[in-house]
C-alpha cells in the first residue's frame, strides 16, 4: 500500500513497516521484542527513536509530542510481577500511559537484520560491510556483527581516531589494544556488549574488532594469544555500549519515513542515556612502569 499525504496511521501502521525489516523470528528466545504498552489502533503522527526506554527518553518523546516511542533496548526485559508506579520500570510504563505513547522494542532482531544494529555501526566508521560476523545460518547475510573493510589501510592509532570521530562522544570514550602503528583494513564490528565473540573475530582474520563492554579479563587473554608462534589477534576497540547502538536509531527512523512517506514526524533521540558520566584520568603510556 502506497501512503499518502493526510492519511491517518496507527501504531499497528509503523509496527508493520518495523517488522518487515526487523522480523520478530530473528530475536533470541530470551529476548523481548514487540509492542509495550500502547493500543495498535491508536493513530500516530510522530514517533521517536532511542537506545533506552527511560525516564529522559519519554520527557523527549513528551516534549517532542510523540505518540511512539521506538526502542532498542527492552523496557521489560525479565518477568515481572507489577509495574508500580514507585519502581523506576512502573514509572515508566505509567507515564506513557498517562502521555498516551505507545512503546514498541526492536533488539535482537534488530541486532540480527540485514540491514541492522551493526551495519550502522560499520557505516558511522567508513566502513564497508560485506558479511555477519555471526550468520544466522551459514552462507546467510543476516546474523550478529559485520565484518567489513576501509577505503584503505590505516595506522590502528588513526583507526581508534576515527572510531571516536565517528561515534557520539561518552564519559566513556574509546579505547584501543594493540600495535599503535599496526595496519588496518578488515574490521569486525558488533554493536552492544560483544566480548562472546572474541574468538569469532580471531578467526575471521580481521585487523580489529569494534565493539562495547570489553571485560579484562577476556580482552587481556585474546590479546595474549598474539604471543602464539603463528598466531594473528586483531587489536580490539572498546566502546561506549549506548554510542556503538545510537546509530541504528537513525537506520530505523529512516525506514519508517521511507515506509509511510509524508504521513508521519519522526525524530532521532539525542539524549545520552550512556550511565557513565565522569571520567577522570590521563591516557597512560603502556611502556612506563608505575611509579
Amino acid at each position: 500500500m502506497q501512503w499518502k499525504l493526510g492519511e491517518t496511521v496507527r501504531i499497528r501502521d509503523v509496527i508493520g513497516a518495523l517488522e518487515k525489516a526487523y522480523p520478530t523470528g530473528l530475536a533470541e528466545d530470551w529476548d523481548a521484542v514487540g509492542l509495550v504498552c500502547g493500543d495498535p489502533d491508536s493513530v500516530v503522527q510522530r514517533v521517536l527513536f532511542c537506545v533506552d526506554p527511560i525516564e529522559a527518553t519519554v520527557d523527549e518523546a513528551i516534549d517532542f509530542g510523540a505518540q511512539l516511542l521506538i526502542s532498542h533496548h527492552p523496557l521489560l526485559l525479565r518477568g515481572v510481577h507489577g509495574v508500580p508506579a514507585d519502581d523506576h520500570k512502573g514509572r515508566v510504563v505509567h507515564r506513557l500511559i498517562r502521555s498516551g505513547i505507545g512503546l514498541y522494542c526492536a533488539h535482537t532482531n534488530a541486532d540480527k537484520a540485514n540491514p541492522g544494529v551493526s551495519d550502522s555501526l560499520a557505516g558511522a566508521l567508513g566502513l564497508t560491510a560485506t558479511r555477519p560476523l555471526v550468520p544466522t545460518a551459514p552462507g546467510a547475510d543476516t546474523g550478529l556483527g559485520r565484518i567489513g573493510e576501509l577505503a584503505r589501510p590505516e595506522p590502528f592509532r588513526a583507526f581508534v581516531r576515527r572510531v571516536a570521530d565517528g561515534l557520539p562522544t561518552t564519559a566513556w570514550g574509546v579505547r584501543g589494544a594493540g600495535d599503535p602503528d599496526r595496519e588496518i583494513r578488515r574490521v569486525a564490528v558488533c554493536g552492544g556488549a560483544g566480548d562472546s565473540f572474541l574468538a569469532t573475530a580471531a578467526e575471521a582474520g580481521v585487523d580489529a574488532y569494534v565493539t562495547a563492554d570489553l571485560r579484562h579479563h577476556p580482552a587481556g587473554e585474546h590479546l595474549a594469544r598474539a604471543d602464539v608462534p603463528g598466531t594473528s589477534v586483531p587489536a580490539l576497540v572498546d566502546v561506549a555500549h549506548w554510542a556503538s547502538e545510537w546509530p541504528w536509531c537513525q537506520q530505523a527512523a529512516d525506514l519508517v519515513s521511507a515506509a509511510l512517506p509524508d504521513t508521519v514526524e519522526v525524530l532521532v533521540s539525542t539524549r545520552r542515556t550512556d550511565p557513565w558520566t565522569v571520567h577522570a584520568g590521563a591516557t597512560p603510556d603502556p611502556g612506563r612502569a608505575l611509579a
